[in-house]
């Protein structure tokens, strides 16, 4: 989402001062450095924000999206990288991919960038379709179908067969939470279903000075950060300029801290009591991820004085919670404490282990079995509505 951001950000900035095109990675076959749903602003200037590869693509794309520029027609654009010695792009890649781009241009009656600025505004997860290759001449290439996040269909596809085809896609890859890319109407059409996830919504409970390096880190990595506490002097804005502050006290935690699908909870006040009834809130919820700092006899401590109030863990709730907080990378300062407990949220939410990549057996990135398609596997259930979608 953090790339969604930047590109609106970009978009509103020079969207009346520059030309202006947007590359899609639609598809993956075998490797590359980027998975589809990826992407890129390109500006008439030979600027860009985002990124479709680690580097190697992007001057190639650039040139690309100047012919589409002023063309004003999109060019779905496949780079093949699997031969090392293969300089035509001017730079040997062995990438081991095949890797089919979508440039469009952006333009008053074709304007992506209007979606993406929508799906930040999301609190829970959606799908879209982008048609990104069609030899039915009444079927428009870059044309997109979604649902937002009340369920609700929407469709810019001109033809109506092929719009209740794809609305059914969209059902599966949603209730499946797997990305795909399908061929229909007889395959003359491809089609890219792309999973659209919300930023992490990260409470911090607890505004103490260890508390600014994970606020930071998560920032860096474009998540939705609050800090609160019940001592005013701990939520000075300018303590956190990256984050909400919210001055709370624990009988109002229910009332005046929103849990999102996609939140995450971390505490950190050094307050027992606190943690304790942050935590007690929290178990009435459906956050995914609960992180305690300090040691494990202290979580043990929490979870005694649960049980003496009637508070049984159940073993969903005994996976979310986290304590020890964080990976095991050896930190010590508050900076490698954040880079811990950020690492450990972002594999909660991600489904991995945390591990070194390097004894890692399967693929980087999730794969299918058939054509070795590329796709980023979702695991997150992140509705409250999800009978709208059925």
């Amino acid at each position: 989402m953090k790339e969604f951001k930047n590109i609106v950000a970009e978009y509103e900035r020079v969207k009346d001062m520059q030309k202006l095109a947007l590359a899609t990675v639609v598809k993956v076959r075998g490797s590359s450095y980027r998975s589809p749903g990826a992407r890129m602003l390109i500006r008439n200037d030979g600027r860009w924000t985002g990124s479709i590869s680690g580097g190697c693509l992007e001057g190639d794309a650039l040139r690309k999206a100047r012919n589409v520029m002023n063309s004003g027609e999109p060019q779905l654009v496949t780079y093949d990288t699997m031969d090392d010695a293969n300089n035509s792009l001017g730079v040997g890649l062995g990438c081991n991919g095949i890797i089919d781009v979508l440039i469009e241009p952006i333009t008053e009656s074709n304007n992506p960038i209007d979606k993406l600025s929508t799906f930040i505004s999301y609190n829970n997860l959606t799908v879209m379709a982008t048609v990104f290759r069609a030899d039915d001449q009444f079927v428009t290439v870059g044309a997109q179908s979604w649902f937002d996040e009340n369920g609700d269909y929407h469709s810019k596809i001109n033809n109506k067969e092929l719009s209740e085809l794809i609305e059914k896609e969209m059902q599966s890859v949603y209730h499946n939470r797997k990305p795909a890319v399908k061929t229909l109407l007889n395959n003359s059409v491809e089609v890219f279903f792309e999973i659209i996830e919300p930023s992490i919504d990260l409470i911090i409970f607890g505004g103490g000075f260890d508390a600014k390096p994970v606020t930071e880190m998560a920032s860096t990595l474009g998540w939705d950060v609050t800090v609160t506490d019940e001592c005013i002097a701990h939520v000075a804005p300018a303590a956190f300029p990256k984050a909400n502050v919210s001055f709370c006290k624990r009988e109002n935690f229910s009332k005046d801290i929103p849990i999102k699908p996609y939140s995450a909870a971390v505490l950190m006040s050094h307050t027992f009591d606190y943690d304790y009834d942050a935590l007690k809130m929290l178990l009435a919820t459906d956050v995914c991820y609960i992180g305690i700092l300090g040691p494990k006899k202290r979580a043990i401590k929490l979870y005694k004085q649960l049980e003496e109030e009637g508070v049984k863990l159940s073993k969903e709730d005994k996976l979310r919670i986290h304590s020890p907080i964080g990976l095991d990378i050896g930190a010590e300062t508050p900076e490698e404490i954040a880079l811990s407990i950020i690492a450990e949220i972002q594999a909660k939410f991600t489904n991995r282990s945390g591990g070194f990549l390097k004894y890692r057996t399967a693929p980087i990135h999730q794969r299918d079995g058939k054509e070795d398609q590329v796709f980023k596997q979702v695991f997150i259930n992140s509705t409250d509505n999800k009978e709208a979608f059925l």
